[in-house]
């Protein structure tokens, strides 16, 4: 994962577009879990969606991190 990321000339940190993504995962995710009713069980649904994205976000970066 470089530092910046250049979009038409205009540079942008390579974490903004990974939240970009981690953002839009999260949201296909969370209704896929509501739709199977998974949030039935769950007592804080926000606290769910939070971690969620935060793990979203973590396999990003893992994925797109420079191969050693």
């Amino acid at each position: 994962m470089t530092g910046e990321i250049s979009i038409g000339g205009v540079y942008l940190p390579s974490v903004l577009l990974l939240a970009v993504a981690a953002v839009i995962l999260t949201g296909i995710a969370t209704r896929l879990l509501a739709f199977a009713g998974a949030y039935r069980v769950v007592t804080y649904r926000p606290l769910v969606d939070l971690a969620l994205f935060i793990l979203i976000l973590g396999l990003l970066a893992l994925l797109t991190g420079p191969s050693a």
